[in-house]
């Protein structure tokens, strides 16, 4: 098979002939006898387009046969036109041969290799065997984007075994027969199989957008060209409503949104001693009950339901406690709690006849319960170990 995309991945329109088609579970596998559809592989997505009329929706390599999904057949023999989906093939382009670049630099400056590579829909990610810092990354971005701004000539070559001795390149892993090598000035000498721009100015930009511990070394994600420049749109977009929100320049985001955790600490503080000052006085109204008390405070906040069963302990209203919050309509939260008695198993007994979730420790469980109150109260009367 002619292999039109290593020779040249800027040709989007090719004829070939249809060697074989035959059904799958996707759709129909077809082969043809050359094509400009890259499969996917070495971490690069597959081409997209049609063939012959019918949308292309994968495209493998098996064995050194290269097989094409399509959502109808195609009939064996016949010549068939093919349209490569440029925008996502360029795009693809430039994604691989920005990494090519931040790989190759990082991998000279710093001595770390490239041991993972997947480009996926929101970013394209890169694994290095050695640890990072985020300066050190912004480093290897700066030197990228020279490198790329220069419009350097990038060259796929296939050496001989002699040549390739001599060759100082990156490699993930030992390849038999013929070995395509790209080449980029000032940066990389990798091999690769991938589709790459043929001038580094094609690229645009690189731009690194996280970086965390992985297996040892670091994952960083990144973009290039025109997903970098999408990216930067949305993150634009973004900044100006968070500033409109938060009545605050831009450039002092940060600074606002420090402001307002602080004010909302306050906040919560304050909130948190009413509540207190709430439920002492709920909790003196409630007689104290013996060894078990099952109570339900419709309007409470389910996040405050723990603080008060803690607020009840603390008065020993009873030795064994179920507070709930809700209706019978949506259902209802609740905290169990006990000094005495394990509520593990009472509490997975409970959910069972409570359509409930959840669980928690042998002292205090919280989850929720999907039952009538009068149903919750009965049940829990019933599994105490004493009646009240």
């Amino acid at each position: 098979m002619e292999r039109i995309f290593d020779a040249d991945p800027y040709q989007t329109e090719f004829d070939a002939r249809v060697t074989a088609c035959r059904p799958c579970k996707a759709g129909f596998e077809a082969e043809l006898d050359r094509t400009a559809f890259y499969p996917e592989g070495g971490g690069q997505p597959a081409d997209a387009g049609s063939l012959g009329g019918a949308r292309v929706l994968d495209v493998q390599e098996r064995g050194g046969r290269i097989l094409h999904t399509l959502d109808r057949p195609l009939e064996e023999g016949a010549c068939v036109h093919g349209i490569i989906d440029w925008e996502r093939r360029f795009s693809h382009m430039q994604l691989h041969s920005g990494e090519h670049i931040a790989s190759g630099i990082i991998c000279r400056r710093f001595g770390y290799h490239n041991v993972g590579f997947h480009m996926g829909h929101e970013e394209v990610t890169v694994d290095f065997d050695g640890p990072l810092t985020w300066e050190q990354l912004m480093e290897a971005e700066r030197e990228a984007n020279r490198v790329i701004w220069q419009d350097l000539p990038v060259r796929v070559t296939y050496p001989s075994r002699r040549e390739l001795e001599t060759l100082d390149y990156r490699s993930k892993k030992e390849i038999d027969g013929p070995v395509r090598i790209v080449e980029i000035p000032q940066a990389d000498c990798c091999a690769c199989c991938g589709t790459h721009v043929r001038r580094t100015g094609e690229i645009g930009a690189v731009k690194f957008l996280s970086l965390m511990n992985y297996k040892g070394g670091v994952r960083a994600a990144m973009l290039c060209g025109m997903r970098a420049l999408e990216d930067y749109e949305r993150k634009t977009d973004e900044i100006l409503e968070l500033s409109s929100l938060l009545s605050a320049p831009a450039a002092r985001l940060a600074q606002a949104v420090r402001r307002l955790k602080e004010e909302n600490g306050q906040k919560d503080m304050a909130m948190a001693a009413l509540y207190r000052r709430l439920f002492e006085s709920l909790a003196e109204r409630i007689p104290e009950s013996g060894p078990a008390l099952a109570i339900c405070e419709p309007d409470l906040p389910p996040t405050q339901l723990r603080f008060f069963c803690n607020c009840l302990m603390e008065k020993q209203k009873a030795d064994l406690l179920l507070v709930c919050t809700g209706d019978d309509q949506t259902g209802y939260s609740y905290c169990a709690a006990s000094r005495s008695v394990d509520l593990r198993a009472p509490g997975k007994i409970l959910n069972e006849k409570l359509d409930g979730r959840g669980g928690g420790s042998s002292q205090m469980i919280q989850g929720t319960f999907h039952a009538p109150w009068e149903k919750i109260r009965r049940c829990f009367y019933e599994i105490c170990p004493e009646e009240t």
